[in-house]
């Protein structure tokens, strides 16, 4: 993971600069709640940018796997700059409204903040509360949006900043900016990308609250879509769909997150990397046909070409492999998926828990 640290670290410091070009003018009280790098980025900015943060709410340490994963410490962070942290899983209790409304805070800036809150929490502020969320809402509300948007082929993801309200991620938006994903990207490439924006627009949907020149636009409800979390069933490969439907879950499922996975000779092998070919080669889903150059191909189903090239995969505890050195013999088939499997989580890899 050091490259991945290393790309974090970089693309921090790059925040940092932009927000600090623009420190601002109308310095707010903010109480922030927060989890994770996403967390971290947007405590960042805000006390970058000149921020009063008068309390820190964020979620205990966890050993969920899902968890370590972008698992910088808001707390840490908090505590550096000599911030009070108030850790829990969920901010409803009397007592936290109570410490809240004797800070007299201006704002509640949430980001990766993973439970409910009550309105009756950050209407204790004057201006009520705002959310990052890495979707272009209203579409893609809830959990993963960055994956379940390539998974199912979006050709744009994007950062919302919204106020909070009663409905969750229907609130009105501040800020919103879109990114563009390019055929091959990942969800690990598209998490790199939007990281910078949650910085960059809290500092903006603050500065436009506090100097009264924020605009709300509301949803439009109608063509919300809300998103459960992704588990084991949500990244196992069903034969039968398209090429182009695997590969988008290829994409979807990159590392560090759980990879897509099928099942081989009794055992869950994951897909780390795909393509298309060139050729049209149909035939009963799910059976390795034949190789090409850098991998091997397999039939899918849909009813139109192209056919799916396999270019890396890994076993369960394994390490990395190009798929032609491992399929050592060709026209076998790969096996439907027990049922158990989703049932114990005990064999399926990496899919134990949710994707964030």
């Amino acid at each position: 993971m050091q490259g991945v640290d290393n790309e974090i670290s970089l693309d921090m410091a790059r925040t940092l600069a932009q927000v600090r070009r623009t420190k601002t003018r109308a310095p707010a009280r903010v109480v922030f709640m927060g989890y994770q790098t996403w967390g971290v980025r947007t405590l960042s900015a805000l006390l970058e940018a000149g921020h009063q943060v008068v309390l820190v709410v964020t979620h205990p340490p966890s050993d969920h796997p899902y968890e370590r994963i972008w698992n910088e410490s808001v707390q840490a962070l908090a505590k550096c700059h000599l911030i009070p942290v108030h850790e829990c899983v969920r901010a409803n209790s009397a007592q936290l409204l109570e410490r809240c409304a004797l800070l007299e805070p201006d704002l509640f800036v949430l980001s990766d903040w993973r439970t409910w809150l009550d309105s009756g929490v950050y209407r204790t502020a004057r201006f009520g509360g705002i959310n990052i969320h890495d979707a272009l809402l209203p579409r893609y509300g809830g959990f993963a949006p960055l994956n379940w948007a390539i998974a199912n082929g979006e050709s744009e993801v994007g950062v919302t900043v919204h106020q909070l309200s009663e409905l969750l991620d229907l609130g009105d938006i501040i800020a919103q900016r879109s990114v563009a994903v390019g055929p091959d990207d990942t969800a690990t490439d598209l998490f790199f990308r939007t990281l910078p924006l949650f910085g960059t627009l809290a500092v903006e949907a603050v500065e436009l609250i506090m100097t009264g020149r924020a605009q709300p636009v509301a949803q439009d409800a109608g063509a919300a879509t809300f998103f459960h979390k992704r588990t084991a069933r949500e990244c196992s490969i069903d034969w039968q769909r398209s090429a182009s439907e695997i590969h988008n879950l290829v994409r979807a499922q990159s590392p560090p997150y759980p990879s897509a996975f099928t099942a081989y000779r009794g055992r869950p092998l994951k897909l780390l990397s795909t393509r298309f070919s060139q050729r049209a080669y149909r035939g009963t889903p799910g059976r390795l046909c034949c190789r090409e150059a850098d991998g091997v191909v397999v039939v899918t189903g849909g009813a139109a070409p192209p056919a799916l090239v396999l270019r890396t995969v890994c076993e369960a505890d394994g390490a990395p492999i190009a798929a032609n050195d491992y399929f050592r013999q060709l026209g076998e088939y790969f096996d439907p998926i027990p049922s158990e499997w989703y049932r114990t989580h005990s064999r399926a890899p990496q899919a134990e828990a949710s994707v964030l």
